[in-house]
């Protein structure tokens, strides 16, 4: 499907890797990890043709197309969100404008009888004929799902797409993206601009795609249930792993194990056959044998040990002491303009709670946790600051109010002190600027790494309440992991604004939505909080269930009591006379249910041909079994909408006898 060969970057006397290759087969899930500065957004840009590599290539296989979303930059203006997710369609949205075209034509036509307007009409036949087949008909549909999924709202699809911010900017791309269903989807930390709600619903999106995912992400839960291959790229190579991100680490860990104990095997070899080399060089006898063993040290294959990092953690400051109660909010109303964000909240918060505030983009979080802090205007109740707080507040903005004209360790200097002065380059290094980027001048920092440095100087700071709005959307994982421990061990109260679900179970133990104007508590982790949302989902469905049922027998009951003998019989006559009708309708349907299987069958066979290693080897062979794939992809549309249309017509039949 796709082959990445001898792939070679380099900028300048630095690689950046060299003779990376592996193949994409059809819905392959690969997660695609490495730290920081590894390459993964160069490699993605290269596949998807943005960027050219110093050496090696990337190969498709006939009609394979490649989708890919970056982590931010994308912004879109003059169309409404629905016009601009339509547009990415390509064919379809080209298709809709032609029929369009032909049907004015038709309706403006002075002669109905003319040969031009009866080749219209064939011409307009064979639009819709196409634009079925191209599954036309359900794109409006399509489009509303994945924008109601990605948590815009009915009334926001005729707006302007410049009318949105940066992340939601993104979730518009990410929404043409998954409409327009290329056979690889790249994907560069998708996660970063979406709450926990619209992420899990990408989730269970991409668990069913079509076409093969590479996906870059440092949200170990995203990649946990999404993919089923890991290729690492370390010191320039790839490694690949045939599991998800926990079965990578988990092997990795077995294979660095096994690399030492072969490594200190070989040491000890060397240091032998060196040994009676040095102590028989110079003796006649053992010339043959010392020469021999210099020929077989000759062929050996020496084995590198991966310069590991060294575990790095620090701690914060010692957190002051603050009274029993950190924060009260009584009665907190908030709006913009007419717009009513926060309504009647009541919160308390206790000294050394740990909590995870949570909710869908728009709710309110970053505006309450602004309240919270005392630097946005209320328009109604209290706000009341515990005795002694001393609070700290990390937001992605807060990177403008860094110095452009200090370096990092510069400005890391300015604000450490005591014992804590001693660890800065240890802990620059947990937030990704190592060796001479400490000397980095702010000016020239990019968003990033303004965001890590703000994060890691207010962690210098003493404090005993700690509020934090997505601390994690530019770190690592190993960065993210020092973090995480050091907020377990922090001893102060903590607030944290965040979808990365591990994060969260790892260092809260309460949960705060805002939803419809107000909050809600949740007595557990990020996990515990999302098995709770789940079962009231499915209460509140059965609830719904029950009640239609009740309602329905309700009215049945009543109906029944009053029907004639007469009635019943009449009915009854009806109800045969609908049942032989249908007849034939169910012959048909069950014809086209067995022209699926087969179809479903040659598919899957075809897929596992594919997604051998030798497929791509005769490329006559690949080229005949992709276009023979293809096909049998078309036929198979078309025998699921028949399918569909057969099922309504049978559904309908059966309703009118209920």
């Amino acid at each position: 499907m796709l082959s990445v060969s001898e792939i070679t970057v380099r900028y300048g006397a630095r690689t950046l890797f060299e003779g990376v290759s592996f193949i994409v087969n059809p819905r392959d899930r690969i997660g695609l990890v490495g730290s920081n500065g590894a390459g993964k957004s160069t490699l993605l840009k290269i596949i998807c043709g943005q960027t050219e590599p110093d050496k090696g290539d990337i190969a498709l296989s006939q009609h394979t197309t490649v989708g890919y979303l970056p982590q931010d930059g994308i912004t879109y203006s003059g169309k409404t969100i629905y016009e601009e997710v339509y547009s990415g369609v390509g064919d379809i949205s080209a298709l809709r404008d032609e029929i369009d075209d032909v049907q004015k034509e038709l309706e403006t036509h002075p002669d109905h009888t003319s040969d031009e307007y009866m080749e219209l009409v064939q011409k307009y036949g064979e639009l819709h004929h196409k634009f079925e087949a191209l599954d036309g008909f359900r794109v409006k549909s399509n489009i509303e799902k994945i924008l109601e999924g990605l948590g815009f709202h009915t009334k926001d699809f005729n707006r302007l797409t410049e009318e949105f911010s940066g992340g939601w900017q993104m979730r518009i791309a990410l929404a043409k993206l998954l409409l327009k269903q290329p056979s690889v989807l790249l994907l560069d930390e998708p996660t970063n601009h979406l709450d926990i709600e619209s992420l899990i619903w990408v989730e269970d999106f991409l668990k069913n795609y079509e076409g093969a995912i590479i996906l870059v992400s440092h949200d170990r839960t995203f990649l946990d249930n999404i993919t089923n291959k890991t290729v690492e790229i370390y010191a320039g190579k790839v490694n690949i792993y045939s599991g998800n991100y926990s079965f990578y680490a988990t092997e990795k860990d077995i294979r660095k194990e096994l690399l030492f104990k072969s490594y200190e095997n070989q040491q000890r070899y060397l240091k032998q056959q060196t040994r009676f080399i040095e102590r028989f060089r110079s003796k006649a006898s053992k010339a043959s044998s010392v020469q021999s063993r210099i020929k077989q040290l000759d062929k050996v294959d020496i084995i590198e040990i991966e310069d590991e990092e060294s575990a790095i953690h620090f701690r914060f400051p010692p957190a002051t002491h603050s009274g029993r109660r950190v924060i009260e909010l009584k009665n907190i109303s908030k709006s913009y303009g007419d717009n009513l964000v926060l309504s009647g909240v009541d919160m308390e918060l206790e000294r050394g709670e740990k909590i995870g505030l949570v909710g869908v983009n728009g709710a309110g979080k970053s505006t309450l946790a602004r309240i919270i802090r005392g630097n946005e205007e209320i328009q109604k109740g209290s706000r009341k600051l515990g005795f002694q707080v001393e609070l700290e507040y990390y937001s992605q903005h807060q990177a403008d109010s860094l110095d452009p004209g200090n370096n990092v360790l510069g400005t890391m200097d300015n604000v450490a002190t005591g014992e804590i002065r001693k660890q800065l380059r240890t802990i620059l290094g947990s937030f990704l600027f190592r060796g001479d980027d400490v000397f980095k001048s702010v000016s020239v920092l990019s968003g990033g790494e303004k965001s890590r440095l703000a994060l890691a100087t207010m962690l210098l700071k003493s404090s005993n309440f700690l509020i934090l709005d997505e601390p994690t959307n530019h770190l690592d994982m190993n960065s993210k992991h020092v973090l995480m421990e050091a907020l377990r061990n922090y001893g102060g109260t903590i607030l944290i604004i965040s979808h990365d679900r591990e994060f969260l179970d790892g260092i809260v133990t309460k949960i705060i939505e805002v939803k419809d104007r107000n909050i809600r508590t949740y007595l557990g982790n990020c996990s515990y909080f999302l098995a709770k949302k789940e079962e009231e989902k499915k209460g509140e469905l059965s609830a719904r269930t029950l009640r239609k049922e009740s309602e329905s027998d309700s009215r049945t009951n009543g109906f029944t009591a009053k029907k004639t003998k007469e009635q019943k019989r009449n009915e009854a006559e009806a109800r045969n006379k609908l049942y032989k009708n249908a007849k034939p309708l169910r012959e048909k349907i069950h014809k086209v249910e067995k022209s699926i299987k087969v179809h479903e069958d040659k598919l899957r066979e075809i897929e596992t041909l594919m997604a051998s290693a030798d497929f791509f080897k005769d490329a006559s062979y690949s080229a005949k079994k992709t276009t023979e794939y293809k096909k049998l992809k078309e036929e198979l549309s078309v025998l699921i909408n028949e399918w569909t249309k057969e099922t309504d017509k049978l559904n309908k039949i059966e309703e009118s006898v209920k």
